[in-house]
């Protein structure tokens, strides 16, 4: 048995130094024991730091959850990022593309808590003012903040805050671990108590949190008070750190009159986005073929910014069976293609179970440019809005108009809100239903396939999936 002991908190570098010496060896993950902290019992592995091993090159999907994982407090975290590094490392490259996986699963959820938490410290830390120090290179307004994170991100959130506040002097303390930065340097330090200082009951005498308690104030929409939201948003265990709280049992209870003093003021009109002016202006350009209106959309900028390009339709003109999805994924928007990623190639399987040849059909997407949000060099995909699905509809309608299929599948939600302008429950509507114009069928996004949880249920549903493409090919 080998006996790995790492630093308290987040020790990504000793993970490393681990993971090469035990992978060298060819140590499989049930001859490990993790611990942290104090020395085990049974006593450590006696390798010279020199000797940390060959390193080893994993995916970089896998990589980035090391890094986010390793901030997760649960104890197992090292024994379990080790056995996906070792089945990594012994054939199975793609490991992370099976969410239904007990391990991945596992991991993801580590990796999304984590995450949660470093969100929730970026929004609720507040920094509070201290007197000013005395006069000399160190000098001036002096800022303090506590926070108390569930997990071990110190030292992953201080970039955020470096940047953010990178002309003040200031110190953030946690159990976890604290920092302090001097405008010029970081200094990482060990875990703290909260100050007294730093009492909810002192922030009246605080102009910097009576600058925050003002400024959400003056945010605060008394329209949409919702206190289950609020509370689910921001956990009532951040509030003592945050001066503005202060102001929110009197915003709700002052919410019903403002809303009706709102409803009596005299209306406006909003200012919006409106699509029915974009869509006017790209029917005046009427292309004359399906080619022409793909130049038109390659040329057209993305209405959410940040996708790589515009993702065309695939398939002959004639084909019998248009299949349309929500929108590109990351893949798809890095190629250009239609349906090549995970939830492509879960397509592509039902298919050829189903008897139906791919190349044959005619694939493309309700939304033609890929949204997402970045996290770190991730980009996590965004489902569209109703208004982005209205935008794009005219170029989809269009298309379909070339194409001339006799029946239009839609795959998950957003494809048929496209076509039937409409919320469609897809699980309970799911079948042959009329279109503006065409015959469709509506069935589940691929997509939907690969978050559930059970191989059973996956496999249950995988099945429907198919029946209800054997099903369309015969309509068809």
């Amino acid at each position: 048995m080998h006996t790995i002991t790492l630093r308290e908190g987040a020790d990504l570098d000793g993970f490393r130094q681990a993971v090469r010496r035990l992978a060298a060896a060819r140590t499989a993950p049930d001859k490990v024991l993790w611990s942290v902290g104090a020395p085990s019992l049974f006593g450590d592995d006696a390798t010279p730091a020199s000797d940390n091993g060959a390193p080893i090159f994993l995916p970089q999907a896998v990589g980035q959850l090391i890094e986010t994982v390793v901030c997760h407090s649960d104890p197992e975290r090292y024994a379990l990022l080790y056995r996906l590094v070792w089945r990594v490392l012994n054939g199975e490259r793609a490991l992370l593309d099976q969410h239904a996986d007990p391990l991945v699963h596992r991991l993801e959820r580590l990796d999304k808590a984590v995450r949660r938490d470093i969100h929730k410290m970026h929004a609720f830390l507040r920094f509070r003012a201290l007197p000013p120090a005395p006069p000399g290179p160190d000098g001036g307004e002096r800022y303090i903040a506590w926070f108390e994170p569930d997990h071990h991100i110190v030292e992953a959130v201080a970039p955020f805050f470096v940047e953010r506040f990178e002309s003040m002097v200031w110190t953030i303390l946690t159990p976890k671990g604290s920092l302090h930065w001097d405008r010029q340097r970081l200094i990482t330090g060990p875990p703290a108590e909260r100050p007294d200082a730093l009492a909810h009951d002192r922030f009246a005498d605080d102009r910097f949190a009576e600058g925050w308690q003002r400024y959400y104030e003056s945010t605060f929409n008394p329209a949409r008070v919702n206190p289950t939201a609020m509370r689910a948003e921001m956990p009532r265990k951040y509030w003592a750190n945050m001066p503005e709280t202060a102001a929110i049992p009197a915003l709700v209870r002052s919410a019903p009159a403002r809303v009706q003093a709102m409803l009596e003021a005299e209306a406006a009109i909003p200012r919006r986005r409106m699509p029915e002016k974009a869509v006017a202006a790209m029917a005046r350009q009427a292309p004359e073929s399906l080619a022409e209106l793909n130049r038109l959309i390659q040329r057209s900028e993305p209405l959410v910014p940040g996708a790589t390009q515009a993702v065309l339709g695939e398939g002959p003109e004639g084909a019998a069976i248009a299949i349309v999805g929500e929108q590109p994924g990351d893949q798809e928007d890095r190629e250009g293609r239609p349906f090549v990623g995970p939830a492509g190639q879960l397509l592509t399987a039902a298919l050829e179970e189903a008897g139906i040849d791919r190349g044959g059909l005619y694939l493309t997407n309700a939304v033609k440019h890929f949204k997402f949000v970045q996290h770190g060099k991730r980009r996590i995909h965004q489902s569209p809005t109703a208004g982005e699905v209205k935008h794009y509809r005219w170029w989809l309608m269009t298309e379909l108009g070339f194409v001339r299929p006799r029946l239009v599948v839609t795959l998950g939600a957003t494809a048929a809100l496209a076509l039937t302008g409409r919320p469609v429950a897809v699980l309970r509507e799911r079948g042959p239903m009329a279109f503006d114009g065409w015959n469709g069928f509506v069935t589940v996004h691929p997509s939907y396939l690969l978050r559930l949880p059970g191989e059973e249920e996956r496999r249950r549903a995988q099945a429907e999936f198919v029946a209800d493409l054997r099903r369309a090919s015969a309509l068809a």
